[in-house]
Order: C-alpha cells, then structure tokens, then sequence
C-alpha cells in the first residue's frame, strides 16, 4: 500500500501476518526497502502483523530528500503506524534501522512496547568507529569489487549464499544523490544523551566480528539503556541475524513475547 506523509511524500507500505496479532515494525539498513527483511519477516509472521516501510529514497518511496534525520525518519515510522490504526508495536532495528529504532523510542514513547538492536550504534562522538580501511575501502571501491568487500562485511566464509541473492547489500535502484542523502543521515545519529529516557524492554544484539559496526557498540547501548539485555553472537558480521538467523530469531522472538507477556 501506499500512505502520503503530513508533508505529502509517499511512502510504500508492507504489511503481513494476523491483522490482531501484536504489531511489530521492522526498520531496516541503510540505503535499502523492505527487501532487507525478505527471508527474516516470515518467521514473525504466524505471531505477529509485521510492518515495513521504504525509506524516502528507497524503493517505492520517491522524492525530494532535503533535511532529513533519523529523527525524521522515525516520525515516519510513527505515521506508518498512525495510518495502519496502530497504537502501540514493537519495534526491531538493525543497523541504520537501530539509529532509527532509537529515535522513534525517544521520541514517541507511547508507541513502542518492546524495542530489539540489532548491529547498530548510539552514534556521535561516543561510538566506536569502523576501523578506518573499513571505510576507506567502501569509499574507493566500485563494482563488483565493492560487492564482494561489502559482501565479506556482511558475511562469514561459511556463508555459501550467492551475494546477488542477499538483500542486504543496498537497493540498486538507488541514485547516487539518494544512497548519499542515507549515508549523512546514518552519520549525522547521535542519542548519547537521550538513551537513559529510554523505558521500553530493551534487547541489544549483535555479531562479535563485525567491522562494519564494532561490537563494543552494542555494550555501550546496553550501559546506557536501563535494563536492556545483551546477545551477541560469536563469528557474526554485520549480517549476523540472517547468517545465523537460526540462534537470533528465536531469541529475538523469546524477547518480544516475554515483553508482551504471551505465550511463545
């Protein structure tokens, strides 16, 4: 479907899954739709109606992209839930989607009764930053060599999946203005000082060997968020839910039903 924003962008909207079972919002990575989530959403569908949104810049969500945030982003997302009738969901973040996660918890508190992590960071001057050739490489590569580098960032080499069937590694539709419009409002995240505000049941996950996003992140979320629990998975990259989806979606799954209070 597709929703218009109180600015008037459109934004395509997914939805699947028992329509009154819990909400739960997937928020997914940088320059990428919904397809992020393909293969991962099922296996939340038979308890939950998942929800999914292209970011403005992504898939079928097209326009202009000025002063946009995290935050922005997130208030997105709130009208997501706002048009679907939704008061309150659950939320699970990985990666540019955790930044996201993070703004949406802080800024509409009320709408977020159980909030997941996933390989993402509390940004700003307190982060851990990727190893500097990590992101060297990113900026110097092209092609098919920049593939494979974000492929092996993404996956260990027991990962035998083709990297043309993974839906992590960007939406190629993309422009070059709309991938950078994604990676300055990736950067531009900082909550430091907000994550305390934090209430809702909190779970912090992430891969051990990830240098697209250094693990120690993930720690400092969980020092900062009262409460919050810690999973992270030894060898996972930044790909780790879907590598070793078969560990964190049971537990990601445990967590939310626990938070809600239902049986699993």
């Amino acid at each position: 479907m597709r929703i218009s924003t109180c600015d008037g962008f459109p934004l395509a909207v997914q939805v699947s899954g028992p329509p009154a079972a819990p909400a739960l919002l997937l928020l997914q990575g940088q320059a990428n739709s919904h397809e992020w989530w393909d293969g991962l959403r099922e296996d939340f569908e038979p308890q939950f109606r998942t929800i999914t949104f292209d970011y403005r810049g992504t898939g079928g969500s097209r326009g202009e992209l000025d002063g946009l945030s995290t935050a922005s982003f997130a208030a997105d997302a709130a009208e997501v839930l706002d048009h679907l009738g939704v008061d309150r969901a659950c939320v699970y973040g990985t990666s540019m989607g955790g930044r996201i996660a993070q703004m949406l918890t802080l800024d509409f508190p009320e709408r977020v009764s159980a909030l997941v992590l996933g390989c993402t960071t509390p940004g700003g001057p307190h982060a851990v930053k990727r190893p500097r050739e990590v992101g060297q490489n990113l900026a110097r590569l092209h092609g098919k060599e920049h593939t494979r580098y974000l492929f092996d960032l993404f996956y260990t080499p027991a990962w035998t999946v083709s990297a043309k069937y993974s839906k992590l590694l960007g939406d190629d539709s993309m422009t070059a203005a709309e991938s950078a419009a994604h990676l300055r409002i990736s950067a531009g995240h900082d909550a430091w000082d907000r994550l305390p505000e934090i209430t809702a049941p909190t779970l912090v996950i992430h891969g051990d060997e990830d240098r697209m996003n250094p693990v120690d992140n993930a720690r400092i979320l969980h020092e900062r968020i009262a409460g919050a629990q810690l999973l992270i998975q030894p060898e996972g990259r930044h790909g780790f839910f879907e590598e070793f989806a078969e560990v964190v979606t049971p537990a990601v799954l445990r967590f939310l039903t626990e938070s809600l209070g239902i049986g699993s």
